[in-house]
């Protein structure tokens, strides 16, 4: 595919953009809106990859609560923590508010860190979805659980 040189000049200032908010911070984060087709909305991190950790996502929340979470959770990995699949993170509490999933399909889901990080979709950076409870932590898995299926699709189930 070749690229206009319009698209290039604008790929090029948000490598710079990008660039200069995982200096600053350490990661960015990446919101993609839902689309005609009810793909849900999603968010992930990039930057996590080069501390070491595999990038995150959340699926299926507004822009705020997204960005909200992935910052507190990246919070938490720039202090030393190292998520690990099937971890639970609770809240101060102690009730279950986010497990950790190993995000199999990163590479349909991760497109500005394999850009960032010139890793091809075949061998995308990796990536954890963090699964949100509802209140009370009732997960997808759980009885009870009201929220339909489509609006946190399971690892995998789901493509950007």
């Amino acid at each position: 595919m070749t690229q206009d040189a319009q698209t290039i000049a604008w790929l090029d200032q948000e490598d710079a953009r990008l660039a200069q908010l995982i200096r600053r911070h350490g990661w960015a984060v990446q919101y993609v809106s839902a689309d005609e087709e009810e793909e849900p909305s999603f968010a992930y991190t990039v930057g996590l990859f080069g501390l070491g950790h595999p990038e995150l996502v959340v699926v299926g929340v507004g822009y705020d609560t997204a960005c909200g979470l992935l910052n507190r959770v990246g919070d938490m990995v720039l202090d030393g923590r190292d998520l690990v699949a099937g971890e639970v993170i609770r809240d101060d509490d102690g009730v279950p508010v986010l497990a950790v999933e190993v995000l199999p399909n990163a590479g349909e889901v991760l497109f500005s860190a394999n850009r960032f990080y010139q890793r091809p979709d075949e061998f995308s950076v990796p990536a954890y979805q963090l699964t949100w409870a509802l209140p009370g932590g009732i997960f997808p898995w759980d009885h009870g659980y009201a929220c339909e299926p489509g609006c946190q699709p399971r690892p995998g189930e789901w493509r950007a």
